[in-house]
């Protein structure tokens, strides 16, 4: 007759357990839900300054004192007006994939008048006009103006491809790498993506540069709440029927 007492205590604190989990685990996915309200409010005003960055006037490149302080918060899609020298011998093929198709785009180092280098994506071109030579009238020389969008490095490759400097194979633009590998120095630590402005010849195309920052953060938000209330309304009734 002893055994049915002793379980009973037992099985009520394993109950009691279950119980408490349950209502940490309510806490819990409030808590992301409201985690989720503030990444919502976060990205709105991320957008709002990214799309600002992008539609207003061109300004100055940061002076080299400046570098130090580019941020992707800060900096990434500021709409920047260049000027300098094109080194095309020393321009470098990134792996693209666009709306154009496969192909690369071109990496050239501008030379500006202080004697600072800033890696200019100029372009995308198809696979069959990755020879520069198939391309010339496209290669400025002398005093040229870029207008485009500041990008920050992307060192190391991509996810499923790392860049192999020895072989002249890239799939990112990271800019430090490029720069070694072509012998620049005082480069910036970030590269611009030139706009759309026609290249003589029509290549390389400019402006495809895409923004896309996704906001699915009020639909986390509504997830995480819905399961914190479904998970409440569940112990309201075992907690009733108990009673």
């Amino acid at each position: 007759m002893s055994e049915p007492s002793a379980a009973s205590p037992r099985s009520r604190w394993v109950r009691l357990l279950l119980a408490a989990f349950a209502i940490f685990t309510v806490f819990v996915l409030a808590g992301l839900g409201t985690w989720q309200v503030q990444r919502l409010f976060w990205k709105r005003d991320l957008i709002a300054r990214i799309d600002a960055r992008i539609h207003a006037e061109p300004a100055a490149p940061p002076a080299k004192a400046e570098w130090p302080q580019v941020n992707a918060r800060d900096d990434e899609y500021r709409r920047l007006r260049l000027h300098g020298i094109f080194d095309n011998s020393k321009e470098t093929l990134v792996y693209a994939s666009t709306e154009l198709g496969p192909g690369a785009w071109v990496i050239v180092p501008l030379k500006q008048a202080d004697g600072t280098t800033i890696l200019v994506n100029r372009g995308f071109v198809p696979n069959e006009k990755r020879d520069p030579q198939g391309r010339s009238a496209g290669q400025p020389t002398g005093e040229t103006e870029v207008t485009g969008l500041m990008r920050m490095d992307e060192p190391g490759g991509t996810l499923l491809q790392s860049n192999r400097p020895g072989e002249d194979r890239w799939y990112s633009r990271d800019v430090t790498a490029i720069a070694a590998a072509r012998g620049v120095t005082d480069v910036a630590p970030y590269f611009v993506d030139a706009d759309a402005t026609p290249n003589p010849g029509g290549l390389p195309v400019g402006g495809l540069t895409r923004v896309t920052l996704p906001n699915s953060h009020l639909m986390y938000a509504i997830t995480w709440y819905a399961m914190a209330i479904g998970l409440a309304a569940a112990l309201v009734q075992v907690f009733r029927r108990r009673w």
